[in-house]
């Protein structure tokens, strides 16, 4: 009898995990709340519930009788997986742990609380409140909701009229109406974002990539992940052991985690999040078309307690990067052009848009239009290429 396995959301990123589960042969079960959703035609069920009703979601888990459940790609989801899985005695990260990082604000005050580098910053609920604080503090700052993705409603600000302007856009991202604003720190090289994979107690692979941006577009919504990333081995060493730190303090001892930090001018690194699941955007695909280490399969396995030990840090085979295709503009989506000497280098490739559909310009993660796997020779050309891909990819729109 295979083992089930349910997984939370069902859309194109996600995908990369419902496929994995079924080449492992489990038995998969895929909750979401859009029956539309790509992944479900993969999953040998699919039910539709919101995959934040926890309560619907454990009781559903009971009725099935699952032995794992993943929240892939996905913090929203992340705590109800935690949730259902300590309800039912099955693997799993603490869920109060859980849900101090999924929320920016709870996350930043336990960085604080035990001593790691950080920005002075604060949580708000309520505008004049924020404002006071932003008027104190160093300018420019950040802007962010507490509990989005993707790089929705985050801001730079410099004056009170673009705060009032991403205090608004930022609460109409948040889900419990929350923001969080700090100091903004000026990185040296590019920000880093990746995933690390933690089997009793302990990082055993660490997958971190350079995050790359359309500066035409946005400045912190990414567009691609190169791995492996061009930063220097003694500052990767500082990180993992900082990331490694801060998990055990949160009684964190297995699983996949999205990490993102910046080395700032002084030198020092920043951790800026630290997501309890596998990275969005293919950062698991793209690490795959390098190392062909397959860690999706690895989330699943250890979800229902299968032996993880082969996991192992292996040196990268070949240079790969995932790509967020997008528009730089406002539009009627036509088609997309690819030079030929990106084309042959395509390993994997999804357009969710189809011609005639408004797009609109690449603002945050969920103005996405597709995405892809991309190979190369060395990093150097594919930072050179991904930093400048829109001569090579063309988003064509009338």
């Amino acid at each position: 009898m295979p083992k089930k396995i349910m997984m939370l959301g069902g859309n194109y990123f996600q995908m990369t995990a419902v496929l994995a589960a079924k080449r492992l042969g489990y038995h998969v079960i895929d909750v979401d709340y859009l029956p539309d959703n790509p992944a479900h035609q993969y999953a040998d069920e699919y039910y539709n519930i919101s995959t934040i009703e926890k309560e619907k979601v454990l009781a559903k888990a009971r009725e099935l009788q699952i032995d794992g459940i993943v929240s892939y790609a996905s913090d929203i989801s992340a705590p109800t997986a935690a949730y259902v899985a300590e309800a039912m005695g099955l693997p799993t990260n603490p869920y109060e742990s859980v849900m101090i990082m999924t929320h920016k604000d709870l996350f930043r005050a336990f960085l604080r609380e035990n001593g790691f580098p950080m920005p002075q910053g604060g949580g708000f609920t309520d505008f004049f409140e924020a404002l006071s604080f932003f008027r104190k503090i160093k300018k420019p700052a950040m802007v962010k909701p507490i509990d989005a993705s993707g790089s929705k409603g985050v801001n730079k600000v410099f004056t009170e009229e673009e705060f009032r302007a991403a205090y608004s856009e930022a609460m109409s991202y948040s889900i419990s109406k929350h923001i969080i604003i700090e100091e903004f720190i000026q990185r040296v090289g590019y920000q880093i974002d990746g995933d690390a994979f933690m089997a009793d107690g302990k990082i055993v692979f660490w997958g971190i990539c350079d995050q790359h941006h359309d500066i035409e577009c946005s400045l912190y919504a990414p567009i691609g992940h190169s791995y492996p990333p061009t930063q220097d081995p003694a500052t990767q060493e500082k990180a993992r052991a900082l990331v490694e730190r801060l998990l055990n303090l949160l009684h964190m001892h297995m699983g996949a985690y999205n990490v993102e930090y910046i080395v700032g001018e002084d030198g020092e690194v920043y951790i800026m999040e630290i997501g309890p699941r596998n990275g969005g955007n293919l950062i698991t695909d793209a690490i795959f078309a390098s190392t062909e280490i397959d860690l999706a399969e690895y989330t699943c396995m250890q979800a229902v307690g299968d032996d993880v030990s082969s996991l192992y840090q292996k040196e990268p085979v070949r240079c790969a990067s995932s790509y967020i295709l997008h528009s730089t503009k406002d539009g009627i989506f036509k088609e997309v052009k690819i030079d030929p000497v990106i084309e042959k280098s395509v390993v994997k490739c999804g357009i969710l848009v189809k011609p005639g559909e408004e797009v609109k310009k690449f603002r945050n993660g969920s103005f996405g239009l597709g995405a892809m796997v991309i190979t190369f020779d060395d990093p150097e050309e594919m930072c050179e290429k991904i930093d400048n891909m829109n001569k090579y990819i063309k988003v064509i729109t009338e």
